[in-house]
């Protein structure tokens, strides 16, 4: 681990002098050294406080010869070892390899399940807690494609989500969530249980995934809104079929029948470069299909309980008491432990 980290303060040594060069600024280069130098400095800084703890530590350890030195140099031999210590294990963390995807921006894909219009009710309520959620880590989101119900809801929803690192926050959101609560439609105050599946898709660019114009089928046809309303009297809206893997994408949100087909080809370019990572990693991640499930509720993540005002996120056995909280966008609580269960478990594989 020593040597490779000293290459990577050469690394780090390199990148500085690169970003000195004003000739860089001229070029496309820049977003990728100053993204590359943030993903350095801290396993640097870390091995350098390393370095600067275990130097403590030798010299508390020459000290305690000393009879009039010893009872300082013993605390301060406990403290460098701990700090040492501290540092190894967060240094392990670091150097862990690092999802290629988890800066990329998302394709957020939200769909009613089981549950009639209540879950459509759900399914916009999470639609707004993530907008929410991006709002507050100042990201950008753009509606791709949405249907709504007469009462308001979603049956389904893609939203692009854009900003720094939003892969690598959002990832842990796939799955089937559900929700526990009495519907405003029902009348008998019973609970009814809902459900909504959310996919998480790392944005892809056009040299990620290679189309062949002549795999697509692409249907146009005239946009309406729920119930009937917004009809556009032209046929703006596009429904884009991949015939190799029966992908179909749709949108109808834009007047203009090239904006809607532009959102259309980004939502299927992220559909096919998340079928290829799946292939590549079988055994990290299922397929998609299996990712989101079909809405059943026993494929659930996690459990949103109104009468209890809980949020429980059964992958980790965590209970959040603040379910308004986090229905208005305040995830970073669920998201930080699921992050941290993740890193722990990927620590325990290294280490097998």
């Amino acid at each position: 681990m020593l040597e490779k980290l000293k290459k990577l303060a050469v690394r780090r040594e390199e990148l500085e002098a690169r970003l000195a060069d004003p000739a860089v600024y001229g070029g496309g280069n820049l977003a990728a050294i100053q993204r590359e130098l943030k993903e350095l400095t801290p396993v640097v800084e870390a091995a350098e406080a390393l370095e600067a703890a275990e130097r403590r530590r030798k010299e508390a350890e020459s000290l305690l010869r000393d009879p009039e030195l010893k009872v300082l140099a013993q605390e301060e031999l406990s403290a460098a070892k701990a700090e040492a210590e501290r540092l190894r294990g967060e240094l392990k963390r670091l150097l862990l390899p690092r999802d290629p995807s988890d800066g990329r921006n998302v394709v957020l894909e939200i769909r009613a399940g089981v549950g009639g219009e209540e879950a459509a009710l759900f399914a916009g309520e999470l639609l707004r807690m993530y907008t929410m959620y991006a709002q507050r880590r100042g990201w950008r989101t753009e509606i791709l494609s949405a249907s709504e119900t007469e009462l308001g809801g979603i049956k389904e929803a893609v939203v692009l989500v854009e900003g720094e690192d939003v892969f690598s926050r959002l990832k842990f959101e796939s799955g089937v969530h559900q929700v526990k609560r009495v519907p405003q439609t029902e009348s008998g105050g019973r609970i009814q249980t809902s459900t909504a599946t959310v996919a998480v898709l790392p944005e892809a660019e056009e040299v990620d995934v290679e189309i062949d114009p002549g795999d697509l089928q692409i249907d146009t046809y005239r946009s309406s809104g729920a119930g009937g309303q917004h009809i556009n009297k032209t046929e703006s809206a596009i429904r884009i079929t991949h015939l190799p893997t029966g992908t179909v994408v749709t949108c109808q949100d834009e007047r203009s029948q090239y904006k809607n087909r532009d959102k259309a080809m980004r939502v299927l370019r992220s559909r096919l470069y998340q079928r290829e990572r799946e292939k590549r990693n079988a055994a990290a991640a299922s397929e998609r299909r299996s990712q989101v499930g079909c809405g059943w509720r026993s494929e659930k993540i996690r459990t949103y309980r109104f009468l209890q005002s809980q949020v429980v996120e059964h992958r980790i056995g965590l209970t959040v008491y603040r379910l308004g909280a986090v229905l208005s966008g305040d995830l970073d609580e669920i998201i930080d432990a699921l992050a941290a269960a993740d890193t722990a478990e990927r620590l325990r594989n290294e280490d097998g």
